[in-house]
């Protein structure tokens, strides 16, 4: 393996380490042992509003950090170490949610949303560091691959923790319970050391801060990024497709986070919802591969709204769900298009930007991709609360209060349906042509 192989492969398996975080913990067990182990007893709409709440809190404070971070390590240069130091915080966030005792969800969410703000800080210089390791005309491939590698990576850990929760005595673990806390820590062994790849193989191209001095980097990436905003608001093209991708990305992000949640409310069971996600996993492992050719060959652009197309039919088909068998097929289709859209987006992003300014411009996109994470998991909740509290009668039954419990859930899943048309019909205005031209003149200025 030579050496640009070597930064290839270093860099996509970060996403096989840190994965295991959004597949066991963000879209797996953490919804589950919020509802049954830390909220046990609460209502399930109330305990829905507390957990897009916290993943509301955490992507507004990734939103406000990002573009200043990404500015910050393109003038010192630094982006592998920003990435190493977020992500031993999501490492470390992860591994204290063992010690969370049962019923205390505020710290539950308070730990929690510590470990996505690791997630979502490393990956904004994750990202960033695609133009370092990938060719103009590989981009696609290589943010597919790093996309593969992750529903792969996240898939193998998740099936063992899934056996460790069905079986905790062949592990020689007490209970159901032990065993998805003992997960929390395998996962943060996972993540932190699958992560000493990219610290050892991937290299970063020096860029010195202004005046030569990396301790002035701090003062220099503020100026920068004043400068950037003052640019961006003369890029069109850019500011089109982060604002299409706000919109579609949203969608995304709202139905890996809530699914499982949206499953229990509709009277699902945890092994159920945990199987479905274990076929999203595995089968998002080929179709990234798949979606990375498909943008090569057919074009990213086509690919994305493909996927985007596909994800209207999903949210339409969730809220008519009635059975066990539509909610595994439907985790098929998912799995089909998740990581192809996520892939492709990056990897169009980067031919629109500067590449000597990409922690920056990547900080811009992370920002709006958690500002997504606010407003759908936050819709969501809102439109089935409010639903609920429209039709409940003020003596109702046991029947009634699920009945109508989960019709607010279905509602508000059919709110994230206007996201995906809102992105789309931005998408379309996207000239990539034009974006192109811009970026080269900026990296010419």
């Amino acid at each position: 393996m030579n050496k640009d192989q070597r930064a290839v492969w270093g860099w996509a398996l970060y996403d096989w380490a840190n994965s295991a975080f959004a597949t066991t913990v963000m879209a797996g067990f953490f919804p589950v042992f919020f509802k049954q182990y830390w909220s046990q007893g609460a209502d399930v709409n109330l305990s829905t509003a507390q957990l897009g709440l916290g993943n509301s809190m955490a992507g507004l404070l990734m939103a406000l950090l990002a573009p200043v971070l990404g500015a910050v390590a393109d003038r010192a240069a630094a982006k592998k170490k920003f990435l190493l130091a977020f992500a031993t915080l999501g490492v470390l966030s992860t591994a204290g949610l063992y010690g969370v005792g049962q019923g205390e969800w505020a710290f539950a969410i308070f730990v929690y949303a510590m470990g996505i703000v690791g997630f979502a800080g490393a990956n904004v210089f994750y990202d960033a560091l695609l133009l370092s390791v990938a060719a103009p005309e590989r981009v696609d491939y290589v943010s597919s691959l790093g996309y593969a590698l992750g529903y792969l990576g996240g898939g193998l850990l998740f099936l063992l923790n899934v056996a460790m929760t069905l079986f905790p005595h062949a592990f020689g673990i007490a209970d159901a319970a032990q065993a998805v806390r003992l997960s929390f820590v395998s996962v943060a062994l996972w993540w932190g050391g699958f992560t000493l790849f990219i610290a050892f193989w991937v290299p970063e191209r020096a860029v010195p801060a202004a005046g030569g001095q990396a301790d002035h980097a701090l003062a220099a990436g503020f100026r920068q990024l004043a400068g950037t905003l003052k640019k961006i608001r003369h890029l069109k093209t850019v500011l089109l497709f982060l604002l299409a991708y706000w919109f579609y990305i949203d969608g995304v992000d709202t139905i890996i986070l809530m699914a499982v949640d949206y499953g229990l409310s509709l009277g699902l069971q945890s092994a159920d919802l945990i199987q479905a996600l274990l076929i999203v996993q595995f089968v998002g492992f080929p179709a990234a591969l798949v979606f990375g050719k498909l943008g090569e060959r057919w074009s990213a652009r086509k690919s994305i709204f493909l996927a985007i197309g596909i994800y209207m039919g999903v949210t339409v088909w969730g809220t008519l769900m009635t059975s066990r068998l539509e909610f595994y097929i439907m985790a098929m289709v998912i799995g089909s298009v998740q990581g192809g859209i996520q892939a492709l987006s990056r990897s169009y992003y980067s031919r629109l930007i500067p590449r000597e300014q990409s922690a920056e411009y990547y900080g811009f996109y992370n920002m709006l991709g958690k500002f997504a994470t606010i407003v759908g998991p936050t819709l969501m909740g809102v439109v089935g609360l409010t639903v609920r509290r429209v039709l409940m009668p003020e003596a109702a039954t046991a029947r009634q209060l699920a009945e109508i419990g989960q019709l607010a859930s279905r509602w508000g899943i059919a709110s994230i349906l206007v996201l995906f048309l809102l992105g789309a019909v931005l998408f379309y205005f996207v000239d990539e042509r034009k974006g192109r031209e811009q970026a080269a003149q900026l990296s010419a200025d």
